[in-house]
């Protein structure tokens, strides 16, 4: 399915609908900057400055205390939302429903009036989309995700996490849609971009393949991202092997994000893209 097809945009648009019904329309159950200024919820007291707005006087506390005060508010405002769609060639047949994904997300973000970027990942982030605001905007999302292809000769996600952060100082969201099996691991790209400040999500998508393996006897393998051909003789207590080792490395993610305040959603390209959106949204969006 196109993602710029009239049926899947009244998809998105379901979406939409249940996030403004479940969630007020944001991803996130909380929006509420730690600056301080002219909002909606009190926050806390200040001494009137000369170029302060004399508005914000409080004068009951004038007269309590003969001191000028003024009112700071939190103050909601527009998030950034950076969707980090995992395109290595290991992500071939996961690929589509990646990208459905991050369509589906990026749809809520912008129809809430947050700012949405959308890189391409494998050793190195290649833009999708420039910073992109507003409802306008969304076709153009949808056209750029449809035509993103598959790149690189491997994948290195704390380096991508580190020039995320190079490029963005920004705070955000950080959303990462991948099968997150990284060679070199997803520890230190997860906790760096952390200490970056960003908040965290992870979609991990696999397919049974990354899960099951039905290879036997004498075979010779080739790497789908480096090249690299390897044979090997596999019996059935190796295949085996090779399906505990990526159950201990799926409970590995799921160890380090529970303990880090990540949130995690893992599926498969087998189940629906908007089940799995409508599952996130349910549970309270993107939160821990």
């Amino acid at each position: 399915m196109l993602l710029t097809d009239p049926d899947f945009i009244r998809r998105l648009e379901s979406l939409y609908l249940l996030a403004r019904k479940v969630l007020g329309g944001t991803l996130q159950a909380d929006r509420k900057s730690t600056r301080k200024g002219a909002g909606v919820t009190f926050a806390d007291y200040s001494e009137y400055s000369f170029g302060d707005d004399y508005r914000a006087i409080d004068w009951r506390v004038y007269a309590r205390l003969d001191a000028l005060m003024i009112k700071l508010f939190e103050l909601e405002e527009d998030v950034t939302i950076y969707l980090l769609v995992d395109s290595s060639r290991s992500m071939e047949a996961k690929f589509l429903h990646a990208r459905q994904l991050a369509a589906a997300l990026a749809y809520i973000a912008l129809h809430n009036m947050d700012k949405v970027v959308i890189y391409g990942m494998a050793e190195e982030l290649r833009p999708v989309t420039r910073p992109t605001l507003g409802r306008g905007k969304i076709l153009g999302v949808l056209q750029e995700l449809e035509t993103a292809e598959l790149f690189g000769s491997g994948t290195d996600f704390t380096a991508t996490a580190r020039q995320l952060c190079r490029w963005h100082k920004r705070r955000g969201m950080v959303i990462v849609v991948s099968d997150f099996l990284f060679p070199g691991g997803f520890e230190e790209g997860l906790k760096f971009l952390q200490w970056h400040h960003h908040d965290v999500f992870c979609i991990q998508v696999q397919d049974r393949a990354d899960r099951e393996c039905h290879l036997k006897g004498d075979v010779e393998l080739q790497c789908i991202e480096s090249g690299q051909r390897r044979k090997l003789t596999i019996t059935r207590s190796e295949a085996r092997a090779y399906e505990r080792a990526v159950l201990d490395w799926n409970a590995r993610l799921s160890g380090l994000c529970a303990a880090c305040g990540i949130g995690l959603v893992s599926t498969t390209n087998e189940v629906p893209f908007d089940t799995v959106v409508q599952n996130i949204l349910r549970r309270g969006g993107l939160v821990s």
